[in-house]
């Protein structure tokens, strides 16, 4: 138990900007165990935000202006961490020519054009689609977008080589398969628990898919993955889905 306890603190200090006690004796080898408990942290911060969002539209606020102040609280709680992943990989993926060029790209800690067109494309498409959402659904389906977008990491970081032996994702460390298969049990679980059987199956498959995409594109354009990589699964795969139920539950 106090494993899962230590688990669940480095996985809320690493994904969120929440203050929590680093657990006593952390390795390389506990973070990647704690990968196992992405998917639970996840469907916490898509509680935070559906709640806040509902908050929002409660006092009087327009659909619209809830959803991005959710979005942008959202990004406060977690501190972009996932958009600044997918900023970067768009401005390598897009803007280099060559592996090296690309990789020099995405350390740079400036925004181009590509990033930028990349976050105003994200962050319109869950803002249409949370605005859109009714109010009995808006908590259950950022619950299950969150979660899944995080679900899906593990595996990333099994199936990809390490694009460069530096970096955030080679210094996390490698979880095994076991962690794989746990952070997925936990992440479909917790959708089959938020929505209607149906659609939950709907977004795991879009997770499955977003994943599989953004890994392919990125094994194509760098060899692998680095952290940004992970961050930009999250996003696609978040976002993906809240598309996907709100077009198929608004």
């Amino acid at each position: 138990m106090n494993q899962w306890l230590d688990d669940l603190r480095t996985a809320t200090a690493f994904l969120t900007r929440l203050p929590m006690p680093h657990p006593d004796g952390a390795r390389t080898e506990s973070f990647a165990r704690a990968q196992r408990l992405f998917p639970l942290v996840g469907a916490a911060i898509g509680a935070a935000i559906g709640l806040f969002c509902l908050l929002l539209r409660a006092i009087g606020v327009p659909d619209l202006a809830a959803a991005a102040l959710a979005l942008g609280g959202g990004a406060l709680l977690t501190g972009a961490l996932h958009e600044d992943g997918l900023a970067d990989v768009a401005d390598g993926f897009g803007g280099g020519r060559d592996v090296a060029a690309k990789l020099e790209i995405m350390r740079d800690s400036r925004l181009g054009t590509y990033g930028a067109l990349a976050l105003v494309v994200s962050f319109a498409a869950k803002l249409a689609a949370l605005a859109a959402t009714p109010n009995g659904l808006v908590v259950q389906s950022l619950i299950a977008a969150h979660t899944l977008g995080r679900g899906v990491l593990p595996w990333i970081a099994i199936s990809l080589p390490y694009a460069r032996k530096d970096g955030l994702a080679a210094n996390a460390g490698r979880p095994d398969g076991t962690i794989a298969v746990v952070a997925a049990g936990i992440a479909l679980l917790i959708a089959i628990l938020a929505l209607p059987f149906g659609s939950a199956l709907l977004a795991a498959i879009a997770a499955a898919v977003s994943a599989l995409v953004m890994a392919l594109v990125a094994k194509r354009q760098i060899g692998g993955q680095t952290g940004d990589v992970l961050g930009g699964v999250e996003q696609v795969t978040e976002t993906a889905i809240l598309v996907l139920l709100a077009a198929r539950l608004g």
